[in-house]
């Protein structure tokens, strides 16, 4: 999906399920990320901020960043209405913008966003830079699928296997992820498996 079908369902994005999962998402990284008053936080692919507005709590300066403008603009809306006090919300695409020279953060998550990114090993090197010396990346994200969550004519990926991830991962500048099933979620009556992987940026030596 493009960022301009993104804009379409913005509106009405934040129904029952999304809640909950973000819910769940946002209970998973508590138990397995560090979190602090001090943290920042870049939730990238963001959409309406539902993984962040469930964080508010637990970290310091949140990052929203998402390519459509309709999921900003909710956001957006969020921040004024002190749902996300204090949020900046940004236009990121790492598959398309240059690193921003002024950001860096030591928290980045992405739930449900990295399957859309046909090249991933350049966003995740981007995700290295962005971050501060032993950051944390959180990916939340489908296990292997057969193409039926998005159907015909999807140009990402059917999910990830745990090893080409680990291998992109590494490659990228991270020490070897922990990766786990985070839950299940029903799409048209189907079961679909969603992992959490962590990976903290590997420190350089010598």
């Amino acid at each position: 999906m493009t960022p301009e079908t993104f804009d379409e369902r913005a509106a009405t994005w934040d129904d029952e399920a999304h809640l909950d999962r973000a819910s769940q998402v946002a209970d998973l990284l508590r138990e397995t990320v560090p979190l602090s008053p001090g943290t920042r936080l870049l939730d990238y692919g963001a959409g309406t901020g539902l993984l962040s507005q469930h964080l508010v709590g637990d970290v310091g300066h949140l990052v929203v960043a998402d390519p459509s403008e309709g999921m900003r603009a909710v956001a957006r809306g969020k921040v004024e209405r002190d749902v996300l006090p204090g949020a900046e919300v940004i236009d990121l695409d790492l598959g398309r913008d240059p690193v921003p020279a002024d950001l860096e953060v030591d928290v980045i998550a992405a739930m449900m966003a990295l399957h859309h990114v046909p090249d991933l090993p350049p966003v995740l090197s981007a995700f290295a830079r962005l971050l501060a010396p032993g950051g944390h990346l959180a990916i939340v994200d489908l296990e292997a699928e057969d193409g039926s969550f998005h159907g015909d004519g999807f140009d990402g990926h059917l999910g990830f296997d745990p090893e080409r991830l680990t291998a992109w991962l590494m490659d990228a500048g991270f020490e070897v992820p922990r990766i786990q099933r985070a839950l299940t979620i029903t799409k048209e009556e189907r079961e679909y498996g969603l992992f959490l992987a962590v990976a903290r940026l590997a420190v350089a030596t010598g």
